[in-house]
């Protein structure tokens, strides 16, 4: 396999080019022709329109209370408030969207649009011999202390991040480079900024706007602005941070001059992702993402509060629930045995069992109290192809890889089942419905298994290729194909060269060649295919087999009514095991239907999709055999695959290597569906003849020691969406350079594959002032980057908001920027967000 033993390339930034980040959000035939990559995409009248429509239940302000407090779940307590460092991270972004200005923000389609609390007007009044930007800023527009905003704190955040000033460390500087000098207009509320070259993406500076109290020296920027703000210009300000609690409380301002904030104030409460089921059904939060198991809770708490009051029924999910009745008399027989050690264990861990279950119990309760709101999220997730070393430096694997994908397969594995669209997404560098988005994915080809295999072939790997042994100056990948078109040249010329690749040629194949795999293997789990999803409770018209099952009352002679139980549980056993069960339960199958959790449905590879959370063993598991996820000694033999294997593709090396990749995934908790997508690839692949090494590795360590440092050959991660793909995408999409070490500087193009023609699309989009030509330019950049077959964009990703029925301008918002000042309470006896009236 492609094995990085150590990072190769490393980020940095190189000068001139001006710096950028965007946070990294914890995945056809040889010859292309020119018209493939005109850029033109096959975008029609869909991609005009967001794939999916916001989900926040919308409210006109009359129908909004005055007052309350809302509790908004954050991941974590932010490291800086201010969102120009490095470590600025979402609570950050939610912080300065309240309370600072944001000249410009996104409308339900992401695309930018004037924000009327900050600015009358701002245009580009002269593009010779420079462009101007005059800034006519709103006439009661002040900061907390008092101050009007102006061009001093123009001019402050400008010098701050144009990166002339290196005591400023700053994250990024792009736009900000190219102002030449800023100035006041005719009267303290014009402000002109004029630009040393052209910039497309003006609209993206100033937002936020800091106050020159904290950009007008390197202390208060670096230091000052990362646990307070000197002066704050939102519809609320910065009440208080308590590093005890990691509350950070936000207030209304008194000073605001556009509409009042209809709550009194919004508390970010850090919660990790893992435990907000927990703090929702607790009362401690109001509204916060979650992932989808914790949506599917919320969805079963809803469904099973409209059957009867707590308590009055056994739930049919949980701990407990797929416990059959030989299980259950077996607990029993044990629990009341003549084995005093035994008895004392089996009674221990069925009191564990009880309390799990009321604990879940009273979870659900508690959650039923919530809705989901879903849409999807602005950013998408993508499969990165590292490209800079072993198998997949040759485009044509790369492209074997894409084309052996189908993508839209892999959309519905993560949306089908919570009712949102599932298209896969056509572009690198916008959203559908953004203003540059077009589908340009046929600069690379759609799902076509022969193409891939025959892209392997013409790349040298082929069936029993592993066992054949390289000949003396044999080259790999495209430089084969150098090699025959320069086969013209003089022989003796042409041995040194065979010679000298032929040396280098055996350093790479050690190289690839250093063994990772410690031996261990994890039964069911190293070939995922389409395996049926135990089930969460009996198919209709079956009768139940839970642990609800009456066991017998205690008799004299325990323990021989134990070994009795004990010979009745095996039979069930193997009773059971004849029988066939089908799982159900998944949210969203009424496609935006909130509040009710419908049935589950095969997918077209058979799989069962499984909704309910599983927290007890699995259902058909037995004593002494084996189930998915259990270690087995080294060198136990794989059970068969639950999918057919095409063997004559199977196998494929060259020159004495297997062709095999190392696919990273992460391994936490909040990781389930990214780890789905993954099997679901993992097969795919084999279809076509590559094989995969599957790593799952800590969060923690999944993107700082093998995303950022190459130590990968295939992983999923995701990005951010922007308005503004010339400026924020080109670092992710930059042509790798080499440094003087010999290593690459790759800025954030972690797939470490580019072009020189992809940065000078970028570079000329970001230097048109023409927006249609702009966006243009744009497309064709997207169509190249999908040529090259560095990073395969999958799909956009869900967005899921557990929120309380009564808060109204909040959930999920798609691509928009939430309106802070209208999020509220519905009043009573107002219409909700369905048109029903409140019954409260």
């Amino acid at each position: 396999m492609a094995q990085v033993g150590a990072p190769r390339g490393r980020t940095g930034f190189r000068s001139p080019r001006s710096r950028t980040l965007r946070s990294v959000a914890t995945l056809g035939s040889a010859v292309l022709t020119l018209s493939v990559l005109a850029g033109c995409g096959s975008g029609g009248s869909d991609d005009d329109q967001p794939t999916a429509a916001q989900d926040n239940a919308p409210a006109t302000r009359d129908r909004v209370a005055d007052g309350g407090t809302l509790r908004w779940a954050v991941d974590a307590m932010p490291t800086t408030l201010n969102t120009f460092q490095a470590d600025a991270d979402g609570a950050t972004t939610r912080i300065a969207g309240a309370v600072l200005p944001a000249l410009h923000i996104l409308d339900e389609r992401g695309r930018p649009r004037l924000n009327p609390d900050y600015l009358e007007s701002a245009e580009v009044i002269e593009t010779e011999p420079r462009q101007v930007v005059l800034y006519k800023l709103h006439q009661q527009a002040v900061w907390s202390n008092g101050r009007e905003i102006g061009a001093p704190d123009f001019v402050a955040q400008w010098r701050a991040l144009s990166g002339r000033n290196t005591a400023y460390w700053t994250a990024r500087n792009a736009g900000y480079d190219r102002i030449e000098k800023i100035e006041r207009g005719k009267s303290d509320l014009e402000v002109r900024v004029t630009f040393a070259k052209p910039y497309a993406d003006w609209r993206a500076l100033f937002t936020p706007l800091y106050p020159k109290e904290v950009m007008g020296t390197p202390d208060s920027f670096n230091d000052g602005a990362r646990t307070a703000l000197k002066a704050t210009a939102g519809p609320f300000l910065l009440k208080s941070v308590d590093h005890d609690s990691g509350l950070v409380t936000l207030a209304r301002n008194p000073r605001w001059w556009g509409q009042t904030s209809k709550l009194d104030s919004i508390v970010l409460t850090p919660v990790p992702r893992a435990e907000r089921a927990a703090a929702l059904a607790a009362g401690k939060l109001d509204l916060a993402d979650v992932d989808r198991s914790a949506a599917e809770r919320i969805a079963l708490a809803v469904r099973d509060a409209r059957s009867g009051p707590a308590g009055t029924r056994a739930l049919a999910h949980g701990p407990g629930a797929g416990t059959s009745p030989a299980a259950a008399l077996r607990s029993w027989a044990l629990a009341h045995g003549s084995d005093e050690e035994q008895a004392a264990e089996a009674q221990a861990a069925r009191e564990q069992n009880q309390e799990a279950i009321a604990r879940y119990a009273k979870e659900q309760s508690g959650l039923g109290r919530f809705v989901v709101r879903k849409s999807l999220e602005p950013a998408y997730t993508q499969l990165s192809l590292n490209g800079e070393t072993g198998p997949l430096s040759d485009d044509r694997v790369r492209r074997a890889v894409a084309r052996a994908l189908d993508r839209k397969e892999l959309a519905e594995t993560v949306l089908k089942p919570l009712g949102l669209p599932a298209r896969p997404l056509g572009s690198h560098l916008a959203l559908s419905g953004q203003a540059a988005y077009a589908d340009s994915s046929d600069a690379l080809g759609e799902q076509d298994t022969k193409e891939a295999r025959a892209l392997l072939a013409d790349a040298g790997w082929v069936p029993g290729g592993a066992l054949k042994k390289p000949k003396a100056g044999t080259k790999a990948g495209s430089e084969a194909t150098k090699a025959k078109e320069s086969a013209a040249a003089k022989e003796e010329g042409e041995k040194k060269s065979d010679d000298k690749t032929a040396r280098s040629g055996v350093a790479r194949t050690a190289e690839y060649d250093t063994p990772t795999n410690d031996g261990l293997y994890i039964v069911g789990d190293d070939k995922p295919g389409d395996r049926p999803a135990a089930p969460a409770a009996p198919a209709a018209g079956r009768p139940a087999r839970r642990a609800d099952v009456l066991a017998p009352a205690p008799a004299a002679d325990t323990a021989f009514q134990s070994a009795a139980l004990l010979r009745q549980a095996a039979a069930l056993d193997m009773i059971t095991d004849t029988e066939t069960d089908t799982g159900h339960g998944r949210l969203g199958e009424e496609s935006g239907r909130r509040n009710e959790a419908a049935t589950g449905t095969q997918d077209k590879g058979g799989a069962q999709t499984q909704a309910e959370p599983r927290t007890e063993p699995q259902a058909g598991a037995r004593p002494g055999r084996p189930v998915a996820g259990a270690y087995a000694p080294r060198g136990t033999a794989a059970p068969a695959p639950g999918y057919a294997v095409d063997t004559a593709n199977q196998a494929l090396g060259k020159d004495g290597k297997a062709l095999s990749l190392r696919f990273v995934l992460p391994s936490g908790p909040g990781s389930e569906s990214l780890r789905a997508v993954g099997d679901r690839i993992v097969r795919m692949l084999d279809a076509v003849g590559i094989r995969t090494e599957v790593t799952k590795v800590p969060d923690d360590s999944f993107f700082k020691d093998h995303i950022a440092s190459g130590d990968y050959d295939l992983a999923l991660y995701s990005w951010p969406a922007t308005a503004y793909p010339a400026t924020d995408a080109r670092p992710i999409y930059a042509k790798p350079e080499p440094a003087s070490d010999g290593s690459l500087l790759v800025e954030q193009n972690y797939a470490r594959v580019g072009t020189d023609r992809i940065d000078q699309l970028f570079d000329q989009a970001a230097a048109t002032l023409d927006e249609d030509e702009a966006h243009d330019l744009v497309r064709q950049a997207d169509a190249r980057i999908w040529a090259a077959a560095g990073s395969i964009p999958l799909y956009q990703r869900p967005q899921l908001v557990a929120v309380k029925p009564d808060v109204v301008n909040a959930g999920a918002w798609g691509l928009a920027a939430p309106r802070y000042q209208d999020i509220g309470y519905k009043k009573p006896g107002s219409p909700g967000p369905a048109g029903e009236p409140d019954k409260n």
